[in-house]
């Protein structure tokens, strides 16, 4: 069965008719908003300040009793009876000359001859390397012979001079430390044995290659050109133990 609805109260029958209405308020609003004009006021308000007169009060001038100031100190009393005492020593002056040389004072000419120059010889502490020095130092026992038979013999003596000193460091054994140290040193003009460098693995071999060098002997020093000079010298020395020893 099909249910019947009254045109006449039927609530949406109306609707768009609403909706277009409404949306012509809301247009015609919203222009008479953008059209409104608002203009500034000439008007001006003032308002008067009422200012009431000061009273002028007379204030009263007290006069304090202030102490007046002390007087002025009396003028210090000279004696009437001075005596002028005349100088009795006459101080001459010195006068000072100036050691300056001005623009108008002659110098003098002084030619130095060539007795009067002193030549002050100084003696230098030349090194000469063992490959190139003249004569090298004669080691104790390697006197005479030519100049390639000396340099055989020192470095025979030096060797047995290692040889005979050596002495294997017990901290350096129970290390099992070993190993090659470079020793670098001089031998003087006096023939003495000075300035040795060591570089080695340890500290333990080092001061004991040191310690070898220096206990070698006064030598004749190596000479170059007839005079006495420095010679520096290097030699490796090898710690080697050998297991089971």
């Amino acid at each position: 069965m099909q249910v019947k609805k009254n045109p006449n109260v039927d609530v949406g029958r109306n609707s768009s008719l609403y909706f277009a209405v409404g949306l012509n308020l809301m247009l015609l609003i919203t222009y008479l908003m953008f059209e409104y004009k608002t203009y500034e006021s000439d008007e001006i308000s003032r308002d008067i300040v009422q200012v009431d007169n000061f009273i002028e009060e007379d204030i009263p001038i007290v006069n304090l009793d202030v102490p007046p100031p002390p007087p002025p100190p009396p003028p210090a009393l000279v004696p009437d009876d001075i005596k002028v005492v005349e100088d009795q020593v006459e101080v001459e002056e010195t006068i000072i000359e100036s050691t300056e040389i001005g623009q108008n004072d002659a110098i003098e000419e002084h030619i130095a001859s060539v007795e009067d120059v002193e030549v002050e010889e100084v003696e230098e502490d030349i090194e000469v390397p063992f490959a190139v020095i003249e004569n090298v130092p004669v080691f104790p026992g390697c006197e005479g012979g030519s100049r390639q038979e000396q340099i055989d013999c020192f470095q025979t003596k030096m060797q047995e001079h290692v040889n005979k000193n050596f002495k294997y460091p017990e901290r350096a054994l129970e290390l099992e430390m070993q190993g090659k140290v470079y020793v670098l040193f001089v031998i003087d003009k006096t023939g003495r044995v000075a300035k040795i460098k060591t570089r080695g693995p340890d500290k333990i071999l080092e001061n004991e290659a040191e310690r070898i060098i220096s206990l070698l002997p006064k030598m004749i020093p190596g000479k170059q050109r007839g005079r006495a000079v420095n010679m520096p010298y290097s030699i490796p020395i090898h710690f080697k133990f050998r297991e089971g020893n």
